[in-house]
């Protein structure tokens, strides 16, 4: 039987790595997908390079979230037995379609958004919450 870790022992450099990484991903993702999202959010390029919005703040922002979201699953993953790649991506996988498909569903359901928005944006979340599974999941610390 395996035995539950009584304390989360977080790992910070994984956390960091982890967010960094995901954000990366997301840098590609968005970028490739630019044009489908873009019309999905119902703006155009023009308008959002003019928004007068900070873009360090906009990357700020994703940045702090996606380690918010990496020491989530690091708690997960370290609280549901012991810490491997396959748990990480396991409880990433789950807090995913757990957490984030439903809330995305409901707020496109109310905003009257696009499927194929919704396939962009969960689709990234996927690939960027597995990812940051694998790496706080397989990166333990040491003792």
């Amino acid at each position: 039987m395996e035995t539950i870790p009584s304390r989360v022992r977080q790992n910070y450099l994984a956390i960091v790595v982890a967010a960094i990484a995901c954000f990366l991903v997301q840098m590609g993702w968005y970028s490739y997908f630019s044009a489908a999202w873009v019309t999905g959010i119902g703006r155009t390029p023009d308008w959002l390079n003019h928004t007068g919005v900070n873009p360090a703040l906009q990357f700020a922002a994703a940045l702090l979230a996606e380690a918010v979201m990496a020491t989530a699953i690091s708690c997960v993953t370290q609280l549901t037995g012991a810490q491997t790649i396959f748990r990480g991506i396991k409880a990433a996988a789950l807090l995913w379609l757990g957490f984030v498909v439903p809330v995305l569903a409901v707020n496109y359901v109310f905003e009257v958004r696009t499927w194929a928005l919704f396939a962009i944006n969960i689709g990234f979340w996927l690939a960027g919450m597995i990812l940051m599974g694998a790496i706080v999941g397989g990166w333990r610390k040491r003792a």
